[in-house]
C-alpha cells in the first residue's frame, strides 16, 4: 500500500522533520520505524541541490519522504515532486481557493505541475509518459498545513477540497496567529479540535505536531492520524543529554 494510501486510510503514521540538509541524516534515519521523514525547507537551510540529495539518500532507504517548500508557489511543489518526494506538506494553506491551487499544483493536467520525463520521479526517462501519470496520481500525497485565523474559518471549506490527503495543523504559528503565547491556551486548542472536526466531517485525515509525545492519546481520540514528531535536531540534544544524564549519575 502506498503512503498516500495508508494516509488515507487513517492508519496511525508517525514522521519527524528533518532541519539538516544532509543526505547522511536521512539515510540514517530511514533505518528507523518512522513511517516517514518531512525535510524542512521552510525553516531550514534547504537548497535545490539538499532536496534533491536527501531525497535520493530516503528512497534508497526505502522511506517516504515529504518536502514541506518555503512555499506553496508552484515551482516549489514542482522542485520537490521532480526530485522524487512522496509528497509536499505545504505551509499557509488559508482558502479553499489556494487548497484547490495546491492540488492542481501538484497534479499533471491542463494548467498544473509540468511535466518532465528526464526527472527521478520519472525514472530518468525510464518510465513511459502513461505509467509516469498513473503513478503520479497513485502516489503524490498532499497534505495542506493549516496555520492560519483565516485556515481555521474556512475549514470546513478547505476540507472538502478533493485531492487533499490530509490537514496538518501548525501549531505554533497557529498560537500566534491567535495572538496566543502558549500552544497550550484554550483558544489554540479550541482551533485544533475544529480542524480535527471538520476532518472528521469529510473523512479528511487530520495530522499535526506537539512537542509532548504525551499529548497523543487526547489528539488521536479527537480523530488525528498523522503526527509529525520531533527532528533530527530533537533526536541529537535527547540523545546527548540523557547520555550525559546517565553518566554522570
Amino acid at each position: 500500500m502506498t503512503f498516500k494510501a495508508r494516509l488515507r486510510a487513517g492508519e496511525m503514521m508517525v514522521g519527524a522533520f528533518i532541519k539538516t540538509p544532509h543526505p547522511t541524516v536521512v539515510e540514517v534515519l530511514s533505518r528507523s520505524d518512522l513511517d516517514c521523514l518531512v525535510l524542512d525547507a521552510e525553516h531550514a537551510p534547504f537548497g535545490r541541490e539538499a532536496i534533491d540529495l536527501c531525497t535520493l539518500a530516503a528512497r534508497a532507504g526505502g522511506k517516504a519522504v515529504l518536502v514541506r517548500p518555503q512555499s506553496a508557489a508552484p515551482e516549489h511543489l514542482l522542485n520537490a515532486l521532480d526530485c522524487g518526494a512522496t509528497g509536499v506538506l505545504a505551509p499557509h494553506i488559508r482558502s479553499a481557493d489556494e487548497a484547490r491551487a495546491l492540488v492542481k499544483a501538484c497534479q499533471y493536467g491542463p494548467g498544473g505541475r509540468g511535466f518532465a520525463g528526464s526527472s527521478r520521479a520519472a525514472h530518468y526517462t525510464g518510465k513511459p509518459m502513461v505509467r509516469h501519470l498513473a503513478d503520479s496520481a497513485q502516489e503524490t500525497t498532499v497534505v495542506a498545513q493549516i496555520e492560519d485565523v483565516e485556515a481555521v474559518e474556512a475549514i470546513e471549506e478547505i476540507a472538502h477540497v478533493d485531492g487533499i490527503d490530509a490537514l496538518f495543523v501548525g501549531r505554533a504559528d497557529l498560537t500566534i496567529a491567535l495572538g496566543c503565547d502558549n500552544p497550550d491556551d484554550p483558544r489554540v486548542i479550541d482551533a485544533v479540535e475544529r480542524v480535527c472536526a471538520a476532518g472528521q466531517t469529510v473523512g479528511r485525515t487530520v495530522g499535526m505536531f506537539f512537542s509532548r509525545t504525551s499529548d497523543a492519546p487526547y489528539w488521536r481520540a479527537k480523530g488525528a492520524r498523522f503526527f509529525v514528531l520531533s527532528s533530527d535536531h530533537g533526536f541529537l540534544l535527547a540523545g546527548a543529554n540523557a547520555l550525559a544524564r546517565d553518566a554522570k549519575a
